[in-house]
């Protein structure tokens, strides 16, 4: 094989924007709940069998983030048992089926437009299984970029996909800004109970439709994303903690260059076999101060503002 001196970056940044697409779908699945929220409610509302209160709304508009607590416990697991690669394509299909299936939660069993506690139900099963997506994605999209990425510009390339987390959220509130249009005004009044200058037909699509558009969109970029994952290679570290040394150098080498992809394969595989390292290496209060970053970042009630 021949090796250019020192690699691709080409090859290199084409690898990691694939990756980073995971973190806007991380974004858009979170997020698209926000426009989506008053034509769910709307929907919900119109049901028979079962009053849809406002404690059962703030349940299913945030039932996604159980799912995000299990894709988040699995992640580890997955990542090393099934690989980085396959663990992002998991994720890919969950954010895809996910996107179908809120958008068409009565499919095979149930009647189409017909809301019912089955149905919400359904509803909430879908959107758990893209909250599974983003727990995967959230932890194994940075994961597979520090792993493929050269030392000197590691921390530059992780820092995209934070980027797209955010870049995800703020497309999704275009993208449903864009399919609503003139419509979101009526269902709003409605749902407040205010009955003059509503438009029923508008109203009607709203509650009907409106919010199923803003789930399907997300199939778009997560089946773009699932396509694309399986083109791209396994991580070195993965790759040479499997023994799989030879196709570990071919992928450093496309990246590296031959000479010094030879050098970090040493490297990679001195760390893997190294034991010796504790938990508490840098103290306890390192993990600590880590964890209550991500608490306060939630806790600070940015949340609600999404």
């Amino acid at each position: 094989m021949n090796y250019t001196e020192k690699g691709s970056k080409l090859y290199l940044f084409s690898i990691v924007l694939v990756a980073v697409i995971g973190g806007l779908l991380f974004g858009y699945d979170t997020a698209v709940i926000s426009g989506a929220d008053k034509g769910i409610q709307a929907f919900f509302m119109g049901a028979s069998d079962f009053v849809y209160t406002d404690a059962i709304h703030g349940i299913t508009s945030s039932s996604a983030l159980i799912g995000c607590i299990i894709g988040s416990a699995l992640s580890g697991f997955f990542a090393s048992n099934l690989g980085r690669k396959n663990s992002l394509f998991i994720a890919g299909v969950l954010f895809f089926l996910s996107a179908l299936g809120s958008y068409n939660p009565e499919f095979l069993f149930f009647d189409y437009g017909i809301p019912s506690y089955s149905l919400l139900v359904a509803f909430n099963f879908y959107r758990v299984l893209g909250g599974v997506g983003v727990g995967l994605a959230s932890a194994i999209c940075p994961m597979y970029i520090a792993e493929i990425a050269p030392s000197n510009i590691r921390g530059t390339l992780v820092s995209w996909n934070q980027f797209a987390i955010i870049f995800g959220q703020l497309v999704v509130y275009f993208v449903n800004f864009l399919i609503l249009g003139e419509n979101s005004n009526p269902v709003i009044k409605a749902i407040e109970g205010i009955n003059r200058i509503l438009n029923p037909e508008a109203t009607a699509w709203v509650t009907e439709t409106g919010w199923r558009l803003m789930f399907v969109s997300e199939a778009v970029p997560a089946g773009i994303f699932a396509l694309l994952v399986l083109f791209v290679p396994e991580t070195p570290r993965y790759l040479a903690m499997s023994g799989k040394d030879e196709k570990a150098l071919q992928v450093l080498s496309r990246i590296n260059g031959l000479a010094q992809a030879k050098v970090i394969l040493a490297q990679i595989k001195a760390t893997a076999e190294e034991k010796t390292e504790r938990l508490f290496t840098y103290g306890w209060m390192v993990i600590f101060i880590g964890i209550m970053l991500s608490v306060f970042q939630q806790a600070v009630g940015i949340n609600a503002v999404l």
